[in-house]
């Protein structure tokens, strides 16, 4: 079976963060994986169901993640690349702020391909570890609508607040 489809190609600029920290590798992941609660889809749906509406469910996620971001898929491959050869201590977690997700997806479902944001921490080469992640905004300006940009700018602030609660400064990029 073969499906008709038309072709659009939306060019934008993201910028890509990394913060080179002092900070032990696994003490910023613990740091981080406590400040970013893990909420699988069907927790989510079970905790949805439970607080009875949208507004509970996001107030309620809020009090549990100050941040306002929760974990929704989590990974250290280090283990598998092993086999590759790298030996590197690293952590990829998928984070999304589910109130400032619904807005965007109300405007564009598309926006889901940068919000969930992916969030990258490894040990670095000489000491400490490296947090990187694409500055949200940037991302999000390329839909060109004013509304997910302003959403856009609001996961920015809202990033900048998580990088400040895990002890690093916040990036110049994320100051609004």
């Amino acid at each position: 079976m073969s499906y008709e489809a038309t072709e659009h190609a939306h060019d934008y600029a993201g910028t890509r963060l990394e913060l080179v920290s002092n900070a032990r590798f696994e003490a910023l992941v613990a740091a981080f994986e406590q400040a970013v609660p893990e909420l699988t889809d069907d927790g989510a749906l079970a905790r949805l169901a439970e607080d009875g509406d949208w507004s509970s469910f996001t107030r309620g996620l809020a009090w549990d993640a100050p941040s306002g971001f929760v974990r929704v898929w989590s990974s250290r491959p280090a283990e598998l690349l092993r086999a590759a050869g790298s030996d590197t201590p690293s952590a990829v977690w998928l984070v999304v702020n589910h109130a400032i997700g619904a807005r965007l997806f109300r405007h564009d479902p598309a926006t889901l391909l940068y919000a969930p944001l992916r969030i990258e921490a490894h040990a670095a080469r000489d000491a400490g570890t490296v947090l990187g992640f694409d500055v949200p905004s940037a991302q999000l300006r390329g839909f060109g609508m004013n509304k997910i940009t302003q959403a856009g700018a609001e996961l920015d602030r809202a990033l900048g607040d998580l990088v400040e609660d895990l002890g690093l400064p916040r990036p110049v990029a994320l100051r609004r």
